[in-house]
């Protein structure tokens, strides 16, 4: 009996105690590793924000400082905008027309203005609006070269011949590249209007912590920083509309002109946490 009663002493199972105690632990290690994703994230935008997005706003100022005029401007006759060398006036080039002052030197009145300065094609035709009537094709000017000309360091970014890019995961852990341009926008651009540095690349969370930063306040048509967008560009009725939230939440679903990589034409994203996040494009107005 006594043998018995000790083999059913060894074959006692867990009691509710001890089985609490162990599942907290597991939801302790599972929040933890949950807590050091977002840690790491976080710790991953801040090095993206401070060594990536504002060494390159850095850059830009020191160009102007080194030239006297913004990036891509006639040191001739400066227009104000960027790539202001490509543009034209009176059918002329920006630094040999109008020399007799027939049109004022309005944005309004040049042409061939509002093309992109970036390092490489950057951005497909027909993905950002056009302030210009055009599709902002590409410069001829590239954007590292004309640093390099002035003298001025650039960010490391991804690596030698390209520091204009940054690679990160998304929330879902997939590889992401965030590139900068600049470009000008003419007066009335939702998305900001003169000159700006152009983010393609981000995922919803990532803009609006660069929001957050720059604004004080992740709202996507306020402020100094917006996300791009066509089609709000041309139907918003103002270009400050507060609490606007940034579109979309990883692979939530999209529509309009900013499309998740994988929908095709369709218009609607992914939602599975394998997926690729949705990427969106935003707009830092530059303060000249």
């Amino acid at each position: 009996m006594e043998r018995l009663a000790s083999i059913r002493q060894s074959q006692r199972g867990f009691t509710l105690v001890e089985m609490a105690i162990v599942l907290v632990v597991i939801g302790l290690i599972l929040g933890a590793v949950m807590v050091g994703k977002d840690v790491q994230r976080n710790a991953e935008y801040a090095k993206i924000a401070n060594k990536f997005v504002m060494g390159w706003k850095k850059s830009y100022d020191e160009y102007y400082q080194r030239t006297g005029v913004v990036l891509g401007d006639s040191q001739v006759a400066p227009t104000y905008m960027v790539d202001g060398q490509e543009s034209m006036i009176g059918g002329q080039p920006a630094s040999q027309g109008n020399v007799g002052g027939s049109q004022a030197g309005i944005p309004e009145n040049y042409t061939n203005a509002g093309l992109r300065i970036c390092h490489g094609q950057g951005y497909a035709k027909n993905t950002v609006d056009s302030p210009f009537g055009g599709d902002h094709d590409l410069a001829t000017q590239d954007l590292l070269t004309l640093m390099q000309q002035a003298g001025v360091t650039v960010p490391p970014g991804r690596g030698q011949g390209k520091q204009d890019r940054f690679l990160y995961l998304d929330s879902n852990g997939n590889p992401t590249e965030v590139q900068v341009c600049f470009e000008y926008n003419k007066p009335g651009t939702i998305s900001g209007a003169g000159n700006v540095m152009v983010l393609r690349g981000l995922t919803p969370a990532l803009a609006r912590y660069l929001d957050q930063i720059i604004d004080g306040k992740a709202d996507a048509l306020e402020g100094r920083f917006r996300i791009q967008n066509d089609a709000s560009n041309s139907s918003e009725p103002s270009s400050q509309k507060p609490g606007e939230p940034w579109a979309f939440n990883n692979t939530y679903k999209d529509s309009g002109s900013v499309k998740s990589p994988n929908s095709g034409n369709n218009g609607i994203g992914e939602d599975k946490n394998e997926d690729r996040v949705v990427l969106l494009t935003a707009q830092w107005i530059m303060a000249e």
